[in-house]
């Protein structure tokens, strides 16, 4: 059950909405990202900045090369510094369109130590050169492989999947790929959702947030899912928007999201329709959190962290 009180913003933490007012002010001086060509905005990106910090990369990844639906598939391996107890396999943010396997090693860092985790991240293809179905191809290929190969490549039976805005988008899909084309409902134990993006053709809470940019707004949004969508494609067809497909059979899912997020009905709608069908897991509210939040040195990015990880640890 959701404590409506959750919703109140009086009781947002001062940190982060002081945070939350850095962050607005400083994209709004920032150019905006539709005006600039797709590579300059990847590279800013990588680069870092106050609104988006750039986190730095692991000393301890390595790169393997799988066979791929578009070609050599590459794939970030973070090893636990012990034996493994499960693996992880983890799908970036970026709206499709930016984003890459390296911009997130400190959290796979901290689930493979303190999960016993082998985390795998995916470089899948990115929009709008590679559009739908690329990046969902690339992504069932990963599973594919981590399930048939590399289980035992790396000790473990226990296989997790998750990630983060459309991250968490890519991992419902690649979860109804593998029950729908590979009879393989529970090839995955559980689903670390965080923030997600479920309806392409945009909920309220997306379509009303309105041109404020507090990580995203509601134009990016809509320019994210126009990559990723080609003509003829239904932005509400199950193909594309997990939360009108049917998700039953499907593993426990952790759903995590911020109040101050535009994509809050995502997570809401979508985790109660998990729970519709019996999927079981947990939804968790975090009040003033916004988009991703857990990029942000916050004293609730740690409380989420750490019930990340007790969730994945209980799936091993």
């Amino acid at each position: 059950m959701i404590d409506h009180a959750l919703f109140d913003p009086a009781k947002t933490d001062p940190d982060a909405e002081r945070l939350n007012r850095e962050i607005a002010a400083a994209q709004g001086q920032a150019p905006d990202p539709w005006s600039m060509p797709v590579a300059e905005v990847r590279e800013r990106r990588r680069r870092g900045s106050l609104a988006y910090p750039a986190m730095p990369r692991s000393s301890r990844a390595e790169t393997m090369t799988i066979p791929g639906p578009g070609g050599p598939l590459a794939l970030r391996v973070i090893r636990p510094q012990r034996k493994a107890r499960g693996a992880y396999l983890h799908i970036h943010s970026g709206g499709w369109v930016w984003g890459g396997s390296d911009e997130q090693d400190p959290w796979l860092e901290r689930i493979a130590e303190r999960c016993g985790f082998v985390c795998v991240s995916v470089e899948y293809r990115l929009a709008p050169e590679h559009p739908y179905p690329a990046p969902i191809d690339d992504c069932e290929a990963a599973a594919l492989w981590l399930y048939h190969e590399g289980r035992k490549l790396f000790g473990v039976e226990a296989l997790t999947i998750g990630g983060e805005s459309v991250g968490a988008h890519l991992s419902v899909m690649t979860l109804l790929r593998l029950r729908d084309r590979h009879r393989l409902p529970k090839a995955f134990r559980g689903a670390n959702l965080f923030s997600g993006l479920y309806d392409l053709g945009v909920t309220a809470s997306a379509r009303n947030w309105g041109d404020e940019r507090l990580v995203l707004n509601s134009t990016d949004i809509r320019r994210f899912a126009d990559g990723f969508v080609p003509e003829g494609v239904a932005r509400r067809s199950p193909d594309v928007s997990p939360l009108y497909a049917d998700l039953a059979g499907l593993p426990p899912a952790l759903f995590s999201v911020g109040t101050r997020d535009p994509l809050l009905d995502d997570t809401l709608f979508m985790s109660m329709r998990w729970a519709a069908a019996n999927n079981g897991g947990y939804t968790s509210v975090y009040t003033g959190g916004c988009h991703v939040f857990i990029r942000y040195p916050l004293a609730m990015t740690q409380r989420a962290l750490e019930l990340i990880e007790r969730f994945l640890m209980a799936l091993a």
